[in-house]
């Protein structure tokens, strides 16, 4: 027989994937810069499939594609936070959400340059074989 506890903590856990779930939809409901990125990550899947990248290379971009969406719902909840505490401007508040952005940035930089890696040559020389050049 199950003790309580044990019942008691399995229904926290399992609701935890709910709240989780709530944060990406808060996201993707609200933050524009997410739904670009979840748009930009269906191509890149897409992509994936059509110049039939490799398992590893596939594992690649889902990370980075994790990466990002990632950076991007904690940038939200940052300037969530920033927003709860200091609804005035302030300097500081200023510098947290600029910090959290530029963080994304980075993320999406490095998203650009994997996928420059991974797709560009695949790309090139589909073009050279459609004589597109």
């Amino acid at each position: 027989m199950e003790n309580r506890s044990d019942t008691s903590a399995w229904r926290k856990f399992i609701a935890s994937f709910g709240y989780a779930f709530e944060g990406i939809w808060y996201g993707l409901r609200t933050q524009r810069n997410l739904r670009i990125h979840v748009v930009i990550a269906g191509i890149a899947v897409l992509l994936s499939f059509l110049l039939r990248l490799s398992l590893a290379e596939f594992a690649l971009i889902l990370l980075t594609i994790a990466l990002v969406i990632a950076a991007e719902l904690v940038n939200t909840s940052i300037e969530c936070c920033i927003d709860l505490v200091s609804p005035e401007h302030h300097p500081l508040a200023k510098r947290a959400k600029d910090s959290a952005a530029g963080a994304v940035l980075v993320c999406a930089l490095l998203a650009v340059i994997i996928g420059c890696l991974l797709f560009g040559p695949r790309l090139w020389n589909l073009m050279i074989q459609q004589r597109v050049f």
